[in-house]
């Protein structure tokens, strides 16, 4: 199992160097991959393109990009560039989004959300190939080819329900999961991505799991600061579904939390449930966390 780091959200006076700084002290610690989501602040995309240009050595992804406001063929455009200017090292990772962001704040429909997703890929995965395509899907339409350099990133879905899951299988190259705990991830999610996959002969898919982590002697205490910090994430339905699925009530029951041996012990049993790489998102006590993680790689 490969263990990459979410990177930060940048917050201070020069972001693009904070960012680039964090890529190169993930790099230099020795971790396969860093992600960066792309929610309200910067954009993913370019972000890591500016920040990762001067960081080689390390596998950046986006974790992950919502696909109902930008056409794919933009998208597959914007993700060559960026592959480009890293030098081929980004994998993609997109997703819906939810209904509340998608509808109250974007003012799209969030109808039909599988059949979005499949003709996005209808148009998306043969644009980031170079191919010429040609869609007139019920939801997308293309008719374009783009010479854009930086073909072929591999393509990740936020696959939780089982559609969506069978599209990361029998279309992708797997999926990104956020607040999916072991549980789901071994009676949920593997048989589902890998089923799909080997119906479509197609490859063993990336299962690419975050988390927040935190070490420490007080468990207790670090599960109740994680349910407030992603607190959000317990009440968006497609999360609630997998924390329903886990059987736990909140955030804080599906964080990697405790001392040194019981975070390594939650690690292993991500590893045989399925997971091919663990993404931690270190929330307290990260220097204890980190040094960690940094004997793992």
């Amino acid at each position: 199992m490969r263990i990459g780091l979410f990177l930060n959200e940048p917050t201070g006076p020069d972001p693009i160097k904070e960012l680039g700084d964090g890529i190169a002290a993930a790099r230099d610690a020795g971790f396969a991959s860093a992600w960066m989501s792309h929610i309200f602040g910067l954009d993913a995309l370019t972000a890591l393109a500016v920040a990762g240009a001067r960081t080689p050595g390390i596998e950046l992804g986006t974790a992950v990009v919502p696909t109902y406001p930008r056409h794919p063929a933009a998208l597959a455009q914007q993700a060559m560039t960026a592959n480009a200017a890293l030098g081929g090292r980004l994998t993609l990772g997109i997703g819906l989004s939810h209904q509340v962001v998608i509808e109250n704040m974007f003012g799209y429909s969030f109808e039909r959300p599988a059949r979005h997703m499949a003709e996005y890929l209808d148009i998306l995965l043969p644009a980031t190939r170079g191919e010429h395509v040609h869609v007139e899907g019920e939801t997308l339409k293309a008719d374009i080819r783009l010479s854009t350099p930086g073909a072929g990133m591999p393509v990740l879905i936020a696959a939780l329900a089982p559609r969506m899951l069978k599209l990361a299988g029998s279309r992708a190259d797997g999926t990104v999961l956020w607040m999916t705990g072991p549980r789901t991830v071994t009676q949920h999610v593997v048989p589902a991505i890998t089923a799909a996959a080997e119906e479509a002969g197609r490859p063993r898919p990336r299962i690419v799991c975050a988390l927040p982590v935190c070490v420490t002697d007080d468990a207790e205490a670090a599960r109740a600061r994680a349910d407030e910090v992603f607190s959000m994430y317990g009440q968006l339905p497609s999360y609630r579904a997998m924390l329903d699925k886990e059987g736990v009530s909140g955030p804080g029951e599906v964080a990697v939390v405790g001392d040194e041996d019981s975070v390594l012990a939650q690690l292993d049993e991500l590893r045989r449930a399925g997971v091919t790489d663990f993404v931690a998102s270190p929330y307290s006590k990260s220097e204890r966390t980190l040094a960690l993680l940094g004997r793992l790689l």
